[in-house]
């Protein structure tokens, strides 16, 4: 990712709306569909600049909790953001040991242009301890597309069924999927895909107090119906949670 994309993730990622959505809906489903918390050890691969990884940290019932980044200096501000370690390394070849994690999260991750996502998804299975869930937040639609994914360095975007089939290939079983950011998903695709481009340059930025409430209101509601179980029929974004089977078994996703 381009180095004036990382200042801005670093700066903003703890207080624009679409993260904080991101990381509590990424975590609530953790806790439903993964394994007892308690002594756990988590990884999140592809940390970037730390703002998941520091929530991630905050759980006192953790036994281990590490990052990975491919930028040295995202692995630095990471690092310094959650006061865990945090290696420098791909997710196409994970330099952790066999069945090393009970959780790994990976956010916007397998979309990068850097990445094989088979391979990625390969070190997953192999870094997984049996029964260990696999979290994953992904982009949806490839016909979504824009400027925003150019700035990040995002090559490609995913479906509920093109995702679930890439996790059955490489060995998981499905947990759940469901779109989310549905509610200002019109107004996303007006922004990206209708409204003149300014350039290379992502969505990435501090909004007006407004868009700020609306968006923070939008995906509070969202995520209080996803904690019920229902799952959207469209999103700008993608969740996947996956298994490592061992006893686990596959769910109608």
């Amino acid at each position: 990712m381009d180095p004036a994309e990382y200042e801005k993730l670093d700066r903003l990622e703890d207080r624009m709306w679409w993260f904080g959505a991101m990381h509590c809906n990424l975590l609530t489903l953790a806790r439903h569909f993964g394994p007892s918390p308690t002594g756990s050890r988590m990884l999140d691969a592809g940390c970037g600049t730390g703002g998941l990884l520091a929530r991630l940290a905050a759980d006192p019932t953790a036994a281990m909790v590490i990052g990975l980044d491919a930028d040295e200096t995202a692995c630095g501000r990471a690092s310094t953001k959650s006061a865990r370690p945090v290696c420098r390394g791909s997710v196409n070849a994970l330099p952790f040991r066999d069945a090393a994690f009970a959780t790994i999260f990976s956010a916007d991750v397998l979309c990068h242009r850097d990445v094989d996502e088979r391979q990625a998804l390969s070190q997953f299975y192999r870094c997984l301890a049996p029964n260990g869930i696999l979290v994953l937040n992904l982009p949806a639609y490839g016909w979504l597309l824009s400027r925003h994914d150019a700035a990040v360095y995002n090559i490609r975007r995913y479906t509920r069924r093109s995702a679930a089939r890439l996790l059955r290939r490489a060995g998981f079983v499905m947990l759940y999927t469901s779109y989310w950011n549905m509610l200002l998903f019109p107004l996303m695709v007006i922004t990206r895909k209708f409204l003149p481009s300014r350039g290379t340059v992502s969505d990435v930025r501090q909004y007006p107090p407004a868009i700020e409430v609306l968006g923070r209101a939008a995906t509070a509601l969202e995520r209080a119906l996803l904690r019920r179980g229902l799952r959207f029929p469209f999103g700008g974004s993608l969740i996947a949670i996956a298994g490592k089977p061992a006893e686990i078994r596959e769910r109608d996703v």
